[in-house]
């Protein structure tokens, strides 16, 4: 891929304006009378071409900013925020703030987050790989990804192919004296292929999703891997209703993590609308499981030296021993708990849910269809049938039927159902080919029972 190379960098000059800038409207706001303020201020940019059957559908540029802005009176709050960075804009987005803190009634759980957790250190954690690629590098490899998936015989159309590239800037300051600079770099290739005709026809894709161009898995690689994935759906097929294993391929399965942070996220829980309440400290998965915030990983997709709030970010377990070590809250969600921050404002940080079995042994995909043995392998989910409040779990989807450990034939038309608290307590194993696309690092996860609905 010849079309990769670093471009020039221009964010520190950036970082520096939207740095002063904060901290002058912090000053100002707290010149207004607020006791406390905190600003978010943010520059995206980004390219995005997609092409269709070797035609270009659309070539988009970004250039976004942000700026946000919350002050208090006393435990009083308000927030404002505007795109224009404009300096009439800002004093007017400062004096809608002051407005709206001195007609809101108090909170007792609202403020900075302490000033003592604030972070100190910020090591270099490798995000920013700014891509050269211009718009008509971009479309010229956009067909050379679509061309390789289209060059596999049995491919009948094309739904595109996606080239995205992105760079993030942003700057957290608050009242406290911190000031905080990220910055950041996210790229993107995908191709959506369609196999067969008519009542045949079947759709699927793949994606690439890295900080560095370097890093992707190349043109060709992803074409065939798009292709490969369509091709197996064909002559796809229900099942008749059953009680089965189900094994969920990784990029399946990280979805299935994502509801338990929902279900263990502070919002959820101080509004008792979780089947999770009160469960820190007890066993919710298989003794021999572990998941752990890692928020320093060197080109994490969700790495990270604050939060945002500012408050250090550490390595921490969220599953010790198969026992919920903690939930994920920012400073609002603690105190309206009666707890701690976990440093988890605006979300968690990489989470990887480290690969094992009750055996002691981790294994790579061809041993988790080993130990799946007879049951359904899930490679596509559909509709929104999930219950954070339950925790019941309803959703169509689609995959392969597998038997002794070998694929049989695609699967298509059914719905997979159970509860995640016995979801979650009923892994047998988590597999080691953990999908690096994503914050939530996670290989196949293999769950022992769920109702198959078929025919």
């Amino acid at each position: 891929m010849s079309e990769i190379a670093p471009s020039a960098d221009r964010s520190p000059a950036d970082l520096d304006h939207l740095a002063e800038l904060a901290e002058d409207v912090i000053r100002r706001a707290r010149a207004a009378g607020a006791s406390a303020a905190e600003v978010a201020a943010s520059i995206d940019t980004g390219l995005s071409v997609n092409v269709r059957l070797g035609e270009v559908e659309t070539v988009e540029h970004t250039r976004d900013r942000g700026f946000g802005l919350t002050v208090y009176f006393g435990q009083r709050k308000g927030s404002a925020s505007t795109a224009d960075l404009h300096p009439d804009s800002i004093q007017a987005t400062l004096d809608q703030a002051c407005a709206i803190a001195r007609f809101t009634e108090e909170d007792p759980a609202a403020g900075l987050a302490d000033a003592a957790r604030m972070a100190t250190a910020f090591p270099d954690l490798d995000l920013w790989h700014p891509w050269a690629i211009d718009t008509a590098g971009a479309i010229e490899l956009g067909r050379q990804i679509e061309d390789a998936g289209r060059a596999h015989a049995g491919i009948s159309n094309s739904d595109g192919a996606g080239v995205q590239k992105g760079e993030s800037l942003s700057v957290y300051a608050n009242s406290h004296g911190f000031v905080g600079r990220e910055r950041g770099t996210r790229h993107s290739l995908s191709l959506s292929l369609i196999a067969g005709e008519g009542e045949r026809m079947q759709r699927d894709y793949w994606y690439d999703s890295v900080r560095s161009a370097g890093d992707f898995i190349g043109a060709a690689a992803l074409g065939d891997k798009a292709a490969e994935r369509t091709l197996a759906r064909l002559d796809a097929r229900s099942l008749s209703t059953r009680d089965c294993p189900v094994l969920f391929a990784p990029e399946i399965a990280r979805g299935l993590i994502g509801h338990l942070l929902g279900a263990v996220s502070g919002g959820a829980l101080y509004r008792r609308a979780s089947f999770l309440l009160d469960h820190a400290g007890k066993a919710i998965m298989p003794a021999w499981l572990r998941i752990e915030e890692q928020p320093h990983l060197r080109r994490g997709h969700g790495s990270g030296n604050f939060d945002a709030e500012g408050v250090a970010t550490v390595d921490s377990a969220l599953v010790e021993g198969g026992v919920l070590a903690r939930y994920v809250l920012g400073s609002y969600s603690a105190r309206k708990l009666g707890l701690a921050s976990t440093g988890n404002a605006g979300g968690i940080h990489n989470l990887r849910v480290a690969p094992g079995a009750a055996d002691g042994e981790a294994s790579d995909f061809a041993g988790m269809l080993r130990r799946l043995g007879t049951g359904l392998l899930v490679t596509e989910v559909m509709g929104q049938g999930v219950n954070t409040i339950t925790g019941d779990y309803s959703r169509g989807a689609a995959g392969f039927w597998v038997e002794d450990g070998v694929v049989v034939h695609p699967v298509q038309e059914v719905t997979i159902a159970a509860n995640l608290r016995d979801m979650y307590a009923g892994i047998l194993a988590t597999g080691r080919d953990v999908d690096p696309r994503s914050h939530i690092l996670c290989g196949s996860v293999l769950v022992g029972r769920m109702t198959v609905a078929g025919e």
